[in-house]
């Protein structure tokens, strides 16, 4: 199985987190491709930063090589629904697949992430998903952070303070370190919070490995049909084709 681990981020250190992450709880015969976004932001923090990396994820997916299932490796989840559509293969979400393993082990997740500016998209993407009624609520550091790939390192009492407070005073039954570069910070501090904590990356692997196991079938009816054929112009020329259905 070849799975395409795509992260709409310019950051390339923290892709490299990420396949480490996944690599480490893959199947035997899971492989996992990488690709980091070529222009855009360090990391996605806004609405307006998610509409870019939406746009910016889409046209990495057409020029991928053949794949059974992509995750989209931003907690945000941006350009998750457009690939669904345009896309024959799976397409999972960071988020979507973290929130849903933590929906398994718990009545209601809290989110824990590393910069306040985040706050307003993953609640949002939180209420995108149909989950409000589950989330315990998102929390984030305060302050600033030396080095994205580090901040998870250089921050991380301050991150379990965090998780301590969203069990003790939000009712948090899961806990959720949301963020790209976050991933593997949930299995290595596990025992010191007193609920269950899922990560994204691990979450997203392996409900990617489950949903491509069903050799899903591209829906030709429905919300996530591929959309008819339209001429585009000044597109990348592989996302072109997909959209033009010249592909």
């Amino acid at each position: 199985m070849r799975l395409l681990l795509l992260n709409p981020n310019t950051s390339r250190d923290v892709t490299e987190l990420m396949r480490v992450t996944g690599a480490a709880v893959a199947a035997p015969g899971t492989e996992i491709l990488t690709a980091t976004a070529p222009r855009g932001v360090p990391y996605i923090a806004t609405r307006a930063e998610a509409q870019i990396g939406g746009a910016i994820a889409l046209e990495m997916l057409a020029e991928a090589p053949p794949v059974d299932a992509a995750i989209i490796a931003a907690f945000g989840d941006p350009g998750l629904f457009g690939a669904r559509e345009l896309f024959d293969y799976p397409v999972i979400g960071l988020a979507e697949a973290a929130m849903l393993s933590a929906c398994l082990l718990g009545r209601r997740f809290g989110l824990v992430t590393f910069a306040r500016a985040l706050l307003p998209w993953y609640e949002e993407t939180v209420a995108a998903h149909g989950l409000g009624q589950r989330c315990a609520g998102v929390r984030a550091l305060e302050g600033r952070f030396a080095t994205l790939s580090g901040v998870q390192a250089e921050k991380e009492a301050q991150l379990i303070d965090l998780a301590h407070a969203m069990v003790e005073e939000d009712g948090a039954d899961v806990l959720i370190f949301a963020g790209a570069p976050l991933s593997g910070l949930g299995p290595r501090v596990r025992e010191r919070l007193p609920v269950p904590v899922v990560d994204q990356v691990v979450a997203a692997v392996k409900l990617a490995e489950a949903v491509a196991a069903q050799r899903p079938r591209k829906a030709t009816a429905g919300t996530f049909r591929r959309p008819d054929a339209k001429p585009s112009h000044g597109l990348a020329p592989a996302l072109a084709a997909r959209i033009g259905r010249t592909d």
